[in-house]
């Protein structure tokens, strides 16, 4: 199973800023069918790139603050953290190979962006 953390308010910092290794980021809510679309593409990113790229999980309900922090309007948005570089983003329930692309993650992997 793959392992995808729960981030709060109070973990967001340690769990995503301050991660030595980039972090891809769903804020969802439990009522949004789109969010429930891209749930099992956020669990096969998080086993394919497991240790190279961190997945992450953010409820909006739960957590207004960070969801605003960030300028989540629409909801799946799914951002990119990667350390040294200002946060990427894409909103809407996208299939895997359209995250891979946005994001470069296949450069995690070793193979070409």
């Amino acid at each position: 199973m793959a392992s995808i953390v729960e981030v709060t308010a109070e973990t967001f910092e340690r769990e995503v800023l301050r991660s030595e290794v980039p972090v891809l980021v769903d804020f969802w809510a439990g009522w949004c069918a789109p969010c429930r679309m891209v749930a099992p593409v956020m669990e096969r990113i998080a086993e394919k790139y497991g240790g190279r790229v961190k997945v992450a999980k953010v409820d909006v309900d739960a957590e207004p603050e960070l969801a605003a922090r960030f300028g989540v309007s629409g909801i799946p948005t799914i951002a990119f953290f990667e350390p040294g570089e200002q946060p990427k983003a894409v909103v809407g329930a996208l299939p895997e190979g359209a995250l891979e692309e946005a994001f470069g993650l296949r450069r995690f992997l070793g193979e070409a962006a």
